[in-house]
């Protein structure tokens, strides 16, 4: 891990539980940043609330903005020149990237998926393992190439399905072995 310490831009249009933990990670000291900044296609999303609580900078770019996505993306790239970051960690950011913009970042943007890639792929992949009765299911932190939810394997841990689960249950399992795992991926990659 670099001494000093990464520029990291966060990529949600959701929630953000993920955002969170990797806020709280960042203050705790257990991934080393310099400065953090989030990107949101979505105004309203209850992640730009968790940015604006947590004094974090925010960058919203609505898609529906711009007449292609490619000036959206550049409108992206514009915003994030001048905080020179070193990695972007997606984290529910409900949008495909386009092969220009994942070149540009080459090898600094990373994604976490709440399943044992390659299985699962897509929005509903908690639902999905559960529907397919699977024995297990997990988390998978990987560099983003030009296909949804692949790429080369950072971190990838398991969770056992118990035959009691519900999809709240192992959604919440899930989601908290993401909060930990995702934070290692980043230490594991500087």
């Amino acid at each position: 891990m670099s001494k000093v310490g990464i520029n990291l831009a966060i990529f949600a249009s959701g929630n953000g539980s993920n955002f969170a933990a990797l806020v709280k990670a960042a203050k705790e000291k257990k991934i080393k940043v310099k400065f953090i900044v989030l990107v949101s296609d979505k105004p309203e999303a209850f992640v730009v609330k968790r940015a604006q609580k947590a004094k974090i900078t925010v960058i919203l770019v609505r898609r529906e903005d711009f007449a292609s996505r490619a000036d959206f993306e550049a409108a992206i790239i514009q915003r994030l020149k001048s905080y020179r970051m070193d990695l972007i960690a997606l984290a529910g950011f409900m949008r495909m990237l386009s092969p220009g913009f994942v070149k540009l970042y080459r090898k600094r943007i990373i994604n976490i998926h709440p399943s044992l890639l390659p299985a699962f792929k897509g929005a509903h992949a908690i639902a999905d393992a559960l529907d397919a009765k699977a024995s297990f299911t997990g988390v998978t932190v990987h560099f983003v190439d030009n296909q949804m939810d692949h790429g080369p394997l950072i971190l990838q841990k398991e969770i056992k399905i118990k035959r009691t689960d519900t999809l709240n249950s192992l959604e919440k399992r899930v989601h908290a072995l993401e909060h930990k795992l995702y934070p290692q991926a980043i230490n594991k990659i500087f």
